[in-house]
């Protein structure tokens, strides 16, 4: 019982040999963390004026996309 109360980290029981389940709520878990993410971007380093071209980049496309969104729509006749 001690070494239950030390463990450090995500923790999902699996109950009634119920694995999907257990898998499902991990993956949950992970999501909500943010883990998954900071694992994957430290994968790879990325330059930092690679990182700002990408984000800039990204938001480029954002802001194209809410114009685009907002446009009334072409005439069809």
């Amino acid at each position: 019982m001690r070494n239950q109360n030390k463990r450090k980290g995500l923790v999902v029981e699996v109950r009634d040999d119920n694995v999907n389940m257990a898998l499902k709520k991990f993956k949950r878990k992970m999501d909500d963390n943010g883990k998954l993410i900071e694992v994957i971007e430290r994968q790879f380093y990325e330059k930092p004026t690679t990182e700002r071209k990408r984000k800039a980049g990204a938001a480029k496309s954002r802001w194209k996309k809410k114009l685009r969104e907002q446009q009334l729509p072409k005439k069809l006749f």
